[in-house]
This record gives C-alpha cells, sequence and structure tokens, in this order.
C-alpha cells in the first residue's frame, strides 16, 4: 500500500494514508464509521488501487454489497490479481445471487488461488448452497482434505464451524456436536461462537455472576444510594469527513472505470 501511495504528492499520501488507518481501526466495531472514511479516501484516490479494496472491504462490512462488488472489481482490474475473487463471489450472494456466486467457485480464477482463497471460496459456494436449501449440497462441499486433516491453519476453525453449523441444519445433530467440539479446539483467538453452540447442544446454561451480586446488593442495601457525579474527560473528536458523495455511483463513476479499462484492461461483468 505504501509504495501505491507514493505516487501521490506527498501531502495528499498522508490524507489518504490516515483515512485508510481509521478505515482498518473502525471495521470490526463501527462498520458504518469505516465506510465514512473509506468514501473520503476514495474522493481523495479513486485511482489506487489500495483505496478501491479498502472502499470494498468498508462497504462490504456494511452490507452494502454493490458498492462493495463495484470497488472490488475496480481493484482487481487494476492490480490483475485474483485474490478478490471469494469476496466479491460473496457478494453476488448478499445481492441475492448465489447462482452466480457458484458460477464464480467454478471458474478458472479459483484455480489460481493460494490454499486459503480456496478454503474461502469453498465456504462461500457452501453458503451459496444454503442459500438455495441445497443443504445435503453444502455438506458435501465443504468436505475436503483441508476439512479432515488434523493441522490447525488459519482458516480450520471457521471451516469446521461450517460444516457443523450445516450438519446441525440438516438435523445430524450427532455430528454437529463432535465438529462444533473440533472447532472449539482450533478456535484459539475466539474468532467463532462454537463454544457458545456446543454448550447449547448440551442443555448448559450461563448463569451472569455479576446480575446475580447485583441483586444480592440490592437486597442488603434498605437506604437510599448516593450517587456521585464525577466529571469523565471528554474524548477528543476526529476531524470530521467532507460532505461524502450522495450516492454509490460518484465512487464508482464511469469516467473513473474507463480510464482504469484503458490501462489495465476489461474484466468481464460479474453480474448474470
Amino acid at each position: 500500500m505504501k509504495q501505491e501511495l507514493q505516487s501521490l504528492p506527498k501531502g495528499l499520501a498522508e490524507d489518504v494514508s490516515r483515512n485508510l488507518v481509521m478505515v482498518a481501526r473502525l471495521i470490526d466495531e463501527d462498520p458504518e464509521g469505516a465506510y465514512g472514511y473509506s468514501r473520503v479516501a476514495l474522493r481523495l484516490a479513486s485511482r489506487v488501487a489500495a483505496v478501491r479494496e479498502a472502499a470494498g472491504f468498508a462497504a462490504y462490512a456494511s452490507q452494502k454489497y454493490s458498492e462493495a462488488l463495484a470497488e472490488f472489481r475496480a481493484a482487481r482490474r487494476m492490480t490483475g490479481n485474483v485474490d478478490l475473487w471469494p469476496v466479491m463471489a460473496d457478494c453476488e450472494r448478499g445481492l441475492g445471487r448465489p447462482e452466480k456466486a457458484l458460477d464464480m467457485a467454478g471458474a478458472p480464477e479459483v484455480q489460481k488461488l493460494d490454499k486459503a482463497g480456496q478454503v474461502e471460496m469453498r465456504l462461500v459456494a457452501a453458503g451459496a448452497r444454503r442459500d438455495m436449501d441445497q443443504l445435503d449440497a453444502a455438506i458435501v462441499t465443504l468436505q475436503s482434505p483441508e476439512l479432515a486433516s488434523n493441522s490447525v491453519q488459519p482458516w480450520t476453525a471457521r471451516l469446521r464451524y461450517a460444516y457443523a453449523d450445516a450438519l446441525l441444519a440438516a438435523g445430524r445433530e450427532g455430528e454437529a456436536r463432535e465438529w462444533f467440539a473440533k472447532a472449539v479446539e482450533s478456535d484459539k483467538d475466539g474468532s467463532t461462537d462454537a463454544s457458545d453452540r456446543l454448550a447449547e447442544l448440551d442443555g448448559v446454561e450461563f448463569v451472569d455472576a455479576l446480575v446475580e451480586d447485583d441483586g444480592d446488593s440490592d437486597n442488603d442495601n434498605d437506604g437510599d444510594v448516593e450517587v456521585v457525579n464525577s466529571e469523565v474527560p471528554e474524548a477528543k473528536s476526529v476531524p470530521e469527513a467532507e460532505a461524502e458523495p450522495e450516492s454509490a455511483e460518484d465512487s464508482v463513476d464511469d469516467d473513473g472505470l474507463d480510464d482504469v479499462d484503458d490501462v489495465d484492461g476489461d474484466e468481464g461483468d460479474l453480474k448474470s
């Protein structure tokens, strides 16, 4: 990304960089906030592939799938790589086009993905099958050497979780419990709620000890509770971004994409 930003004037590059940092910082906890910063970066440097990609992920996190797909297409057209293929297919799912996602899962581009990308594509394809109420096909789609492997990779927990969830949806509760347990074993960073799903299957109920303690303290205190006001320092606000364009079309204008086409060549339209 730094190399791409070096093509911009220093002051502009710094402004774009600050906005991209905010996108990365907010995208998980505040997708809409991240989306706002991505729009500013996009307005400043729409011809930078990293900016288009960041804008795509911010729109994707905000469930603005049409915008996300347009930005991912632009970024792919600029770079020529296929890394974004799985998330582009998932955008098709978000737009209610699971058949298109399945078409992309069978495209030659998938063979060019690394192992992580191929697993991601398998997850998207299985999700598309479930969108079409093809549960058995979704289960078969997830069955793979990566699923059967005892080696724990970055994708292992999510793959096992998706398989367990599909089994449970198909009414195969015993097998689902086994695979939720396997997902828990491999989910070291808590990227899934596999432990909660496993506990639910086992009929385990969690009691919030803090709630109980609050109840006990209420019973013990018959008198009035004194409220002490304390001043909390006001959080410093990040300078407000400039007004956003009125529509998604402004970020993916015909002129901008035409310019990209002239430099990097045409990419086939993914819409069915």
